[in-house]
């Protein structure tokens, strides 16, 4: 399973994510409105400590002074050249990259359907369910929405010193699925009441998948994403896996 965690593949990737989002069309889209998600996933990328790229912050930058323009009285028409049209530009673009990722959906579906089609005693999914190129934005979309349902006087809990040790959440990621097959991403910040709280949870279910613990499936594209245990790893604490891929880097010098 690939898991895009560190790279991301650009701000390209993450504007048609929130355009495909909202069913809308590249041509015809809100820049005020894809503005303000744009900016709410570059914070909650801050939120989290991740590491965001300087083209993001040029393309919030672009969509912003886009949006700028938009917000300004409308001049009267002249017959000079009103030099560039960023928004103009930016839908090009944006057409032009959809062109290249359409044209490459068939070599990815090929290699979806050649890979990874055995599974060990692992969980059988049908073709609905094995979607395994998971999406940072994918991942991020579900923070983001742990964010969005807490109240707002609970959001400036920043103020307060409380801890939220890792290993803590990982045991609750793991408690959970030991009563069911999966549990929906979603369902795993249900309960934390601080922003603190859901940016551990993240951060524990990342630990987690990195060192085969969990295993992660969508149902479809921009589907919700089950999480499952590994069933090479079920029964392995997670402190114990975690101990052995420490190690293994001294075993190879």
């Amino acid at each position: 399973m690939n898991v895009h965690i560190n790279v991301f593949e650009g701000p390209m990737d993450l504007l048609l994510h929130l355009i495909k989002k909202d069913n809308l069309d590249v041509c015809d889209i809100n820049i005020a409105e894809i503005t303000q998600q744009y900016l709410d996933y570059l914070n909650v990328m801050k939120e989290l400590n991740l590491e965001v790229a300087g083209e993001f912050l040029v393309m919030a930058s672009t969509l912003m002074q886009i949006k700028a323009k938009t917000l300004l009285p409308s001049q009267a028409p002249t017959t000079e050249d009103e030099g560039p049209n960023p928004a103009k530009e930016l839908i090009a673009k944006l057409m032009e990259y959809q062109k290249y990722k359409e044209a490459s959906k068939f070599l990815d579906q090929k290699l979806e359907e050649n890979k990874d089609k055995f599974y060990r005693a692992a969980p059988i999914f049908d073709n609905g369910e094995k979607v395994l190129n998971l999406q940072m934005f994918d991942l991020l979309a579900a923070v983001k929405r742990a964010f969005d349902r807490l109240e707002e006087r609970k959001r400036i809990e920043l103020l307060k010193v409380e801890e939220f040790p890792i290993e803590v959440k990982m045991q609750k990621v793991v408690d959970l699925l030991k009563k069911r097959t999966w549990v929906l991403l979603d369902d795993i910040f249900v309960g934390e009441t601080k922003k603190r709280g859901i940016i551990t949870c993240f951060m524990a279910i990342l630990e987690l998948m990195k060192i085969k613990k969990l295993l992660a499936r969508q149902d479809e594209k921009e589907g919700q994403i089950r999480i499952y245990l590994n069933p090479e790893n079920k029964d392995k604490d997670f402190k114990t896996l975690m101990h052995a891929e420490a190690q293994e880097p001294q075993e190879a010098l």
